[in-house]
């Protein structure tokens, strides 16, 4: 059942659609997505905590919701911005509506909005604090009101919101086979708003993964007997999560394979000296061409990121690995003297290009190494 709507942003933009979803009023920073695939994905990654996602692909809602391609058990965005939706969807897979999983998960969505000219707005300005509702509970001032007075998402830390309550073991790899793992490389993964398709990709290549909350402590991760440590992606600001940091310089001081991705990157970066910095708009989509610096090959990615690690900042013993070739923001370092490596876009895709999955292999081969000695 659709309804009024109103997007309102902190600059005094103004724009009317029809609301689909939870009849509500929410708030976070709008960001813009170039994905043409994977809405089910996207909505559900934790790392749009507090966020609201712009579509630019004109129509969504396509092929439905099916069972399998969550990453995560709910919907972490605050809302969704699209231009046209699709309420009868076309797909053997689909188990249900976008519309009935965003009103199971209390999600407000808004269409009929021209994207093109909000993610120009975007692009120009930045990413902007904003306030999605229905016209039936809130007035236009009112919007305005909220989203100027929403603190935004530098400062805050997310990690620890979306993280597990309690630890689990993950031993399924890739969908569609889901093969269980079997080699007897054990490594603990730190959930700061973990992806699934990580999950299965780290067990198909190391093999069985204990995930524990973000504030798991070096002791109590030691005494699982890892032979690696893996930093996931997640949501918010990375300077604030400093149980992390101090967690991860003491990883880093006894030399154990360590690989981050996203968040992770972030957090390896700032344990090893390094600062980071709030991005303009940030980098959200699947099509974002990353160089290896080293090989100069170029890799098609999927990203999504609103903070980064800042290249002058890097100190001696690191070095960087991947740049993007959009920005020249910094996109991978490496450890000279213990091995550690993190990558800020998303090797698991989901959705996305698979190009630099081999990533993964190389975090195998490193905890191969470690579990010789």
């Amino acid at each position: 059942m659709s309804f009024k709507a109103i997007l309102a942003l902190e600059d005094g933009s103004i724009f009317y659609g029809e609301g689909f979803g939870e009849e509500k009023v929410d708030v976070g920073e709008i960001v813009f997505n170039t994905s043409m695939t994977g809405y089910q994905e996207i909505i559900t990654d934790p790392s749009y905590k507090k966020q609201i996602i712009t579509f630019t692909h004109p129509h969504i809602g396509n092929t439905g919701i099916n069972d399998e391609d969550n990453e995560s058990s709910k919907i972490h965005a605050s809302g969704i911005v699209i231009n046209e939706f699709c309420s009868k969807p076309s797909n053997w897979r689909s188990t249900k509506t976008l519309e009935e999983f965003l009103v199971e998960q209390n999600i407000i969505a808004i269409s009929g909005i021209n994207t093109r000219q909000l993610t120009s707005l975007l692009r120009d300005k930045g990413s902007m604090n904003c306030c999605i509702g229905s016209l039936s509970k809130i007035s236009e001032t009112e919007a305005l009101e909220k989203a100027k007075d929403f603190s935004g998402l530098q400062g805050m830390d997310l990690a620890k919101v979306v993280s597990t309550d309690k630890d689990f073991i993950w031993n399924e790899g890739v969908w569609p086979n889901l093969n269980l793992a079997t080699k007897e490389y054990p490594i603990v993964a730190y959930d700061f708003g973990i992806k699934t398709n990580i999950l299965r990709l780290l067990s198909d290549h190391v093999g069985i993964v204990k995930v524990v909350n973000a504030k798991a402590s070096f002791d109590e991760v030691m005494s699982y007997k890892p032979k690696g440590i893996f930093l996931s992606n997640g949501p918010g600001d990375p300077e604030p999560c400093t149980y992390a940091i101090e967690n991860i310089k003491k990883f880093l001081e006894i030399k154990i394979p360590i690989f981050g991705i996203c968040l992770g990157h972030q957090l390896l970066a700032l344990a090893g000296g390094a600062r980071t910095y709030k991005m303009k708009f940030g980098h959200h989509g699947a099509n974002h061409p990353v160089q290896d610096i080293k090989t100069k090959e170029v890799f098609i990615t999927s990203q999504n990121h609103g903070f980064a690690v800042d290249e002058e900042s890097l100190p001696k013993n690191i070095t960087s690995s991947h740049i993007s070739l959009f920005d020249k923001s910094l996109q991978g370092i490496e450890f000279n003297d213990t091995p550690a490596f993190s990558f800020q876009g998303h090797p698991e895709a989901s959705p996305g290009p698979q190009e630099i999955q081999k990533l993964f292999n190389k975090f195998k081969l490193m905890v191969e190494d470690y579990a010789k000695t």
